[in-house]
């Protein structure tokens, strides 16, 4: 297959709707689906970066729409939906958009905990509501919904992270069981780590950026395209017989538990 062909996707004509298109994982799906033919909505909460992603498709001849959305404001959802429209009911809806914001338990404010909730998982369900509902109407579709491996791992001293990840599952499984039967499919996608725009402060020491790697079996850090690949499947009639489960794609980093165990003679190299 041809670097950067996702034509065997089966994805023209097709309607996807892509929330925190601005950048990272976001702008690499939108401009995959966009190479396999399909129109996509781009919601960001910043215009401006969301219009970037618009500009970096036009090679394609894709038609797009980029719109300033909220998914934490029902109001700001409902307006997204009402605009896109103008390019079609919804196909595929890309629950993506997040944020992060560090803390210790003790002391996480009731404010960070309740942003990281309101966007990471209420903002998902609102948009898996919005644009799920012409999805039931016509009696098919695809939700793939943006977790992480801290979904299943606890990843300390980051406030409602990792609570708000698990979240994202069991949405998606408890949406997998109730819109199956409509023909609308739901599944996650679990990254590990990912170089985008969210984590790039961890890589600007080439020292940090040089043991991440080393802690991945595939010894590299993954970019926002591996994500996509595995989105742009799931969304496919591909996977048409795929619903309700979580893809960790990590290259190996989530078996390497035994490999911190001090055991000589056994470590790597020997």
């Amino acid at each position: 297959m041809p670097q950067n062909d996702e034509s065997w996707l089966g994805l023209g004509g097709r309607v996807c709707v892509v929330t925190g298109a601005g950048g990272g994982i976001g702008r690499a799906i939108a401009l995959g689906m966009a190479r396999g033919g399909a129109s996509v909505v781009l919601l960001d909460k910043q215009l401006a970066a969301c219009q970037a992603t618009q500009e970096a498709l036009r090679p394609t001849g894709a038609k797009t729409l980029a719109l300033a959305c909220d998914i934490a404001d029902p109001d700001s959802v409902a307006a997204a939906e009402r605009a896109s429209r103008a390019v079609g009911p919804c196909d595929i809806l890309i629950n993506n958009a997040g944020v992060l914001r560090p803390g210790p338990l003790a002391t996480v404010s009731l404010e960070d905990w309740n942003l990281l909730l309101s966007v990471n998982l209420t903002g998902y369900l609102l948009c898996a509501q919005a644009f799920g509902k012409a999805m039931i109407e016509r009696g098919r579709g695809a939700i793939v919904h943006t977790a992480s491996i801290a979904a299943s791992n606890a990843q300390g001293f980051s406030g409602a992270y990792s609570v708000s990840k698990a979240g994202v599952v069991m949405l998606s499984n408890q949406l997998a069981v109730e819109w199956g039967p409509h023909g609308v499919r739901s599944n996650v996608v679990s990254p590990g780590m990912v170089r985008t725009p969210m984590s790039e402060a961890f890589y600007q020491d080439a020292d940090v950026a040089a043991r991440r790697s080393r802690t991945v079996p595939l010894g590299r850090v993954a970019t926002p395209e591996d994500m996509a690949q595995v989105a742009l499947f799931l969304a496919s009639d591909r996977a048409g017989y795929v619903n309700g489960q979580e893809i960790i794609v990590d290259g190996g980093f989530e078996h390497m538990l035994m490999s911190l165990v001090p055991r000589p003679g056994f470590e790597r190299g020997n």
